[in-house]
């Protein structure tokens, strides 16, 4: 994304269409702070490409991480369970 002044869009329109044709999407400032967004027309988008469009949503990606094959964290023998134990119950 990239970010131009409201007076670069109207000296230099044309550019700033480029930068949108090119990246997809500009924000435009006034006086240093984010006014306005101009974006590529897309076509019209169903709820979900308008959800993902404005950052709402991310599509699953192609190849999920698989599942771990063992389940669960470190292994602890009985002592050590007792002693950990008891610390998190402390002096409350």
């Amino acid at each position: 994304m990239s970010i131009v002044t409201k007076r670069d869009l109207n000296q230099r329109t044309a550019d700033v269409l480029a930068k949108v044709a090119e990246l997809g999407e500009v924000i435009v400032t006034e006086r240093g702070e984010p006014r306005w967004r101009v974006s590529s027309y897309r076509g019209e988008d169903d709820a979900l490409g308008r959800a993902e469009r404005q950052g709402r949503y991310t599509a699953p990606v192609p190849r999920p991480v698989p599942w771990p094959e063992v389940v669960g964290g470190p292994r602890y023998e009985p002592e050590e369970f007792d002693a950990l134990l008891e610390e998190m119950k402390g002096d409350h």
